[in-house]
């Protein structure tokens, strides 16, 4: 990454970051996704259970093996190989109690507000409420300037790449899949399903954000 531009997203970080504060949530720069696994393994306790969510950001990073490997810790994994569709259910049912949840956000505003959508509600729902930390991993390429324009990247760019990345696996026929872009559909195999904002925090730095200079997932 060119100089010029790690600067300019660190310094704009830095501004995201005390808006985060400001809603009671916790924040933090990292200038590479390598600095960010980093940053994530300082923060888990030990011992300690974590659910896994569907996240290319956190599993680009390979955070996933290492904290498997971990002493301490036991990772609920509902997306281990060979599950059936009600083993991987059960599992994320017990996210909710979960120490520690960590995943990413389809965008976040300016202004430190948070904005997701999901299929099932398993990723968003626990980021409500449920685990007792929240570790967001957050590539500064989801950054939007407001509300509208974060609901806009999720539709246009997000939602429709990863309606792309599940076609094979989930056997999805959403209108999407076919050319690429939002059509609001309401389609059998819409994933698509349930969108939250998250304004602030009640419990202070449950949530901690780490936003990261490079483009991270979707």
């Amino acid at each position: 990454m060119e100089a010029p531009v790690l600067a300019q997203r660190e310094k704009l970080a830095g501004h995201i970051i005390k808006q985060l504060a400001r809603r009671k949530m916790a924040g933090s720069f990292a200038p590479t996704g390598a600095a960010a696994k980093a940053q994530v393994l300082e923060m888990i306790p030990s011992p300690a259970t974590i659910i896994r969510c569907g996240t290319q950001s956190v599993t680009n990073l390979g955070l996933w093996v290492e904290l498997a490997a971990r002493p301490g810790v036991t990772l609920i994994d509902p997306y281990k190989p060979g599950l059936s569709k009600e083993e991987g259910f059960e599992l994320r049912r017990k996210g909710f109690y979960a120490d520690v949840m960590i995943a990413s956000s389809n965008a976040i505003t300016v202004d430190g507000r948070l904005v997701n959508v999901d299929g099932n509600g398993n990723r968003v729902a626990p980021m409500l409420f449920g685990p007792r930390k929240v570790i967001l991993v957050v590539g500064m390429n989801k950054v939007a300037a407001d509300l509208d324009a974060a609901f806009d990247r999720v539709r246009t760019y997000a939602a429709p790449a990863n309606n792309q990345r599940l076609a094979a696996s989930y056997g999805l026929k959403n209108p999407c899949v076919e050319d690429g872009r939002c059509h609001q559909c309401m389609s059998e195999t819409k994933i698509c399903n349930m969108w939250t904002i998250i304004d602030g925090q009640p419990v202070q730095d449950r949530i901690h954000v780490i936003l990261v200079a490079e483009d991270l997932g979707y």
